[in-house]
């Protein structure tokens, strides 16, 4: 049979559903081998499917886990797992690995699978855009998901915030939250201080600082309004320690910070007494991204 050329469209923009549906190399209702054709649906031997090596998250809750399984013994599964075809016989995952274990746990022996192409970064890109779209995720679990995508995946900014439906300010509130002690990462991910406690702590330089807010927060059981006061209480005495910038090269030093912080070009122009700052913005969506970061 003569095979057509299918079109292939961006994926930019739609998600996990986009990726498996328009991956590059693959091509719907073409077989990949003896049996189950790419794009088709089929019943698959769980001792024929190995987990996705690519996986960002190790850990599933036990007692979750066994919830699906009790409720898989009953239902059965109700959306097929997404897999990729090694060899004859031979699978791996690409979405789907807590129906997968808890099929598992359920004793069935065959679980519904979409058959799909993928190349090794295609995998690991569909699992973390999977991994962001649970609802379940703790803030780091997502910036670190975040994170992988832009540099293992060779994401911009602009393209992850497109592929997880996010919008840019979402993305860098997530993304400097890598930027914190250990001690006050492991809090976020064990829930002990929230996403506000965090973007408090965030706009303090030292580490130190942070660090004894956040003793302060648990200690105390502050509210994110408290802890933002006191962070606001620490900028004068942060600023006056500061010395005045002078020449051109901390100027241009300065610059590239601003830059970095707001995620656009900044400009500084200063004649050694006097000056000014630009910060450009794009849209009003930019705009607010801006204002958000300033606190304002």
């Amino acid at each position: 049979m003569a095979n057509k050329s299918i079109k292939k469209k961006s994926a930019l923009g739609r998600g996990l559903g986009a990726l498996l549906e328009d991956s590059p190399s693959m091509e719907k209702n073409i077989s990949v081998g003896e049996s189950n054709p790419a794009g088709s649906i089929n019943e698959i031997f769980l001792s024929e499917i190995e987990t996705n090596p690519f996986q960002p998250r190790s850990h599933f809750d036990k007692e979750a886990l066994q919830e699906l399984s009790d409720s898989i013994k009953v239902q059965g599964i109700i959306q097929p797992i997404t897999v990729r075809k090694l060899s004859r016989n031979k699978y791996q995952l690409i979405s789907g690995e807590r129906r997968f274990q808890a099929s598992k746990l359920a004793g069935l022996e065959k679980i519904p699978a979409y058959v799909r192409t993928a190349d090794d970064q295609q995998m690991l890109e569909m699992a973390l855009i999977e991994n962001i779209q649970r609802e379940n995720l703790n803030a780091i679990e997502i910036a670190l998901s975040y994170q992988r995508l832009l540099t293992e995946c060779d994401l911009k900014q602009e393209e992850l915030g497109e592929r997880v439906g996010k919008n840019r300010t979402t993305v860098n509130n997530y993304m400097r939250l890598l930027k914190l002690p250990p001690d006050i990462q492991a809090a976020i991910r064990d829930t002990r201080i929230s996403m506000g406690h965090a973007r408090a702590l965030i706009t303090i330089e030292s580490v130190d600082k942070q660090l004894d807010i956040f003793k302060r927060i648990l200690s105390e059981d502050l509210s994110v309004r408290k802890v933002e006061a006191l962070v606001r209480n620490e900028t004068p005495r942060k600023s006056t320690a500061k010395q005045p910038v002078e020449s051109g090269k901390e100027i241009a030093n300065l610059q590239n910070q601003l830059t970095s912080h707001f995620g656009t070009r900044v400009n500084i122009k200063s004649d050694g007494k006097k000056g000014e700052i630009k910060i450009p913005f794009v849209s009003v969506e930019d705009l607010n991204r801006i204002l958000e970061i300033l606190n304002l």
